[in-house]
């Protein structure tokens, strides 16, 4: 296992010919500590899959330096950085045996075959493949490959990373709340440094205890399930984390408090001072309330998802969601709401600002 670490690492794939260079990374600085369980997330085309592959040596970044416990490693090709990884679509030989597929990287390592066939047998035994050991891999559904592909991963005991490239996107709906949770299962078992993209938040909830948040070939946010949702740094990080997701909407600044179409709204964060750019206040549809005074709206919509309803409410043209319980009644008559001024927050430029109030 390793402590990884990103120095202003950048990648630009070669351009047309007569174009400057377009970054797919744009600087990251980043650490994985050793024995984490991380996850990168990001829309399609935010750089996630690029820099997975400058971790595992794949791709040698345009710039910048990659150490492993503080040893560089940024031109050291795939096979000298241990790493294991995982890819979207099962990497397996269908002409073996389930066993042969999982020992195929002991063996070719000359690994003895005693403690080929002990370390297969405890991987297949987390797996829950040893039932299916020695038949042959092309018998096996995709969510049965893909366990052998988790397990190729996992079976080598030399490695500093486990690498995980949106692995169960070829999955069943149904059996990917299973894997999921015996990757989550897996990880406490043994302890390895564990990185995992995906595109989506419930994979990279449920699966990691630190979440990289990607945009636009940068990370914007890096932090826990929780801080992820409480405090988003980004508005993208609001945005893309939540259902629904957060509220954004235009503001002015009156002494460092937001002001939302000439009403004030109340928040436990000001700006020191005013700013120029594009200002907008941000808050979870979770901390919108209906409320005897407040800033007026019109119910569009109510939709009952059976634990709580979703509202959509306007204000002139901008859209506000909220939650709100199954049992509260949604006024039908001159509505009006608040926010929570602990979980209201300002952004300047898609960045948040402002601290805690004295």
């Amino acid at each position: 296992m390793a402590r990884i670490e990103f120095k202003q690492v950048r990648h630009a794939y070669p351009p047309p010919p007569g174009q400057p260079p377009v970054y797919a990374l744009k600087e990251v600085d980043q650490v994985w500590e050793d024995g984490g369980a991380y996850a990168l997330l990001g829309p399609s085309g935010c750089g996630k899959t690029t820099l997975l592959n400058t971790i595992s040596g794949l791709l040698t970044p345009s710039e910048g330096t990659i150490l492993f416990d503080d040893v560089e490693v940024t031109r050291l090709p795939t096979v000298q950085r241990q790493i294991a990884q995982v890819f979207q679509f099962p990497v397996v030989y269908d002409t073996m045996t389930v066993y042969d597929n999982l020992a195929f990287p002991l063996r070719n390592r000359g690994i003895a075959e005693d403690r080929v066939r002990a370390r297969v047998e405890e991987i297949a035994a987390m797996l829950d493949l040893t039932d299916r050991l020695r038949q042959r891999a092309a018998g096996l559904t995709a969510d049965g490959k893909q366990k052998i592909s988790l397990g190729r991963g996992l079976v080598r005991e030399d490695v500093n990373a486990i690498l995980f490239d949106e692995p169960l996107t070829v999955i069943d709906p149904h059996l990917k709340w299973q894997l999921r949770s015996k990757l989550k299962e897996l990880h406490q078992q043994i302890g390895v440094t564990m990185i995992y993209v995906t595109h989506d938040q419930v994979e990279a909830l449920t699966f990691a205890d630190r979440v990289v948040v990607m945009y636009d070939g940068a990370v914007v946010q890096v932090g826990t399930p929780v801080e992820l949702f409480s405090q988003p740094n980004h508005t993208f990080v609001g945005y893309f984390i939540g259902s629904p997701g957060m509220n954004v909407l235009p503001c002015e600044l009156d002494h460092g408090r937001p002001v939302f179409h000439g009403l004030p709204v109340d928040t436990r964060h000001p700006a020191s001072g005013d700013l120029g750019g594009k200002l907008e206040i941000g808050v979870r549809p979770e901390f919108v309330h209906f409320a005897d005074r407040g800033i007026p709206v019109q119910i569009e919509k109510v939709e009952d998802l059976g634990r709580y309803q979703v509202v959509t409410a306007l204000h002139g043209s901008d859209t506000i969601k909220m939650v709100v319980g199954e049992d509260e009644r949604v006024p039908s008559e001159n509505p009006q709401i608040a926010f929570d001024p602990e979980y209201t927050r300002i952004y300047h430029d898609d960045w948040v600002v402002g601290g805690q109030a004295s």
